[in-house]
């Protein structure tokens, strides 16, 4: 899937990221285990030689990158995590090494897991605690749209916690997809994950409208154990999100408080232009007063339910590639 480009790598060698020339990371660091797999790299934990301080560190092999503009990419995604450094809740890029075989980021680490699966290994939670994680999530969401970034890619496994401790904040770490836009700046790329890509990037005609949509999907997800859209493949997906009805009947919805279900209803507009904003997200009733949001567990079915989503996830792993194409071919009327 073709992302952005940055247009920024003219100047520089058609088989480099980097504008300079970097030590070598084994100079400085040792690699350990494996602690992730994406689409472009693979992260390893990784350990200062003198301070023996522990790091995250992503590998990019340069024989993936095919083109300039996948080179560029990279690199903007490294500008990107350095244009957003000042955030409590972005992972901290803390070194870039580049050799003749790869390219490394060196980042803070997040030992603490993924949304998702700590929430389902602590076993219970609320929807007040589902408001603190959305909070979280939407403020990220609000510095990269003042700092005039679009995210892109919002999702689960994208946000780690930092520590296991009961006081771990959670992280976004993943800005592989993100762009810089400027006001009224539309873009028309397909890229993000089947689950919470907004309906207008499948109409190729989109702002930074789409990440409060990929928010509003995780939020419809913590408190229900299910997607709002929902399908046995990418193309059902596809369809169930342009022109799906929120389901707000089923368990266990009628027990969730009116507050959480008026702001998904807000955040799953379909209509970016009627949208909540991030901003607007973080002034809601449900996120600002403690006592909107009610402190009881939530029903163990959600648990239960959030579990298999998990693990039918990592199976499939999908991207947003060629099932996109397929889509309007079978599905004309929703263009």
């Amino acid at each position: 899937m073709k992302k952005q480009s940055s247009g920024s790598g003219s100047t520089k060698p058609a088989n480099t990221v980097l504008p300079y020339q970097t030590p070598r990371l084994r100079d400085h660091y040792l690699l350990g285990k494996k602690l992730g797999q994406g689409q472009f790299g693979t992260t390893y934990l990784c350990i200062h030689k003198t301070t023996n301080a522990h790091f995250a560190c992503k590998s990019i092999p340069k024989r993936k990158l095919l083109c300039r503009e996948d080179y560029d990419d990279v690199w903007r995604e490294i500008q990107i995590m350095h244009h957003l450094s000042e955030h409590p809740n972005v992972v901290q890029i803390k070194g870039t090494y580049e050799d003749s075989v790869f390219v490394h980021l060196v980042m803070e680490l997040c030992a603490g897991g993924e949304l998702f699966d700590r929430i389902v290994a602590k076993g219970h939670y609320s929807e007040r605690e589902a408001a603190k994680l959305i909070k979280t999530i939407v403020s990220v969401v609000e510095g990269c749209h003042s700092l005039g970034v679009m995210h892109r890619d919002l999702k689960p496994e994208n946000f780690l916690f930092d520590t296991d401790g009961d006081d771990a904040k959670l992280m976004a770490t993943d800005f592989g997809l993100s762009v810089f836009y400027k006001p009224g700046q539309y873009l028309s790329d397909v890229v993000g994950s089947p689950y919470y890509v907004a309906p207008e990037v499948l109409l190729k005609h989109y702002g930074p409208e789409i990440d409060v949509w990929s928010a509003g999907v995780i939020l419809y997800i913590l408190l229900s154990g299910v997607p709002p859209f929902w399908a046995e493949t990418e193309s059902g997906i596809f369809k169930q999100i342009l022109q799906g009805k929120l389901d707000f009947e089923s368990d266990p919805w009628p027990s969730i408080s009116d507050s959480a279900k008026d702001l998904i209803r807000k955040m799953l507009e379909r209509d970016p232009r009627r949208r909540i904003s991030a901003h607007e997200v973080l002034c809601h009733p449900w996120i600002v007063d403690d006592t909107v949001a009610p402190d009881k567990p939530l029903d163990s079915a959600v648990l239960s339910r959030l579990k298999h989503f998990c693990a039918m996830n990592k199976l499939k792993k999908m991207a947003l590639r060629v099932c996109f194409i397929n889509f309007f071919i079978f599905f004309p009327s929703c263009i």
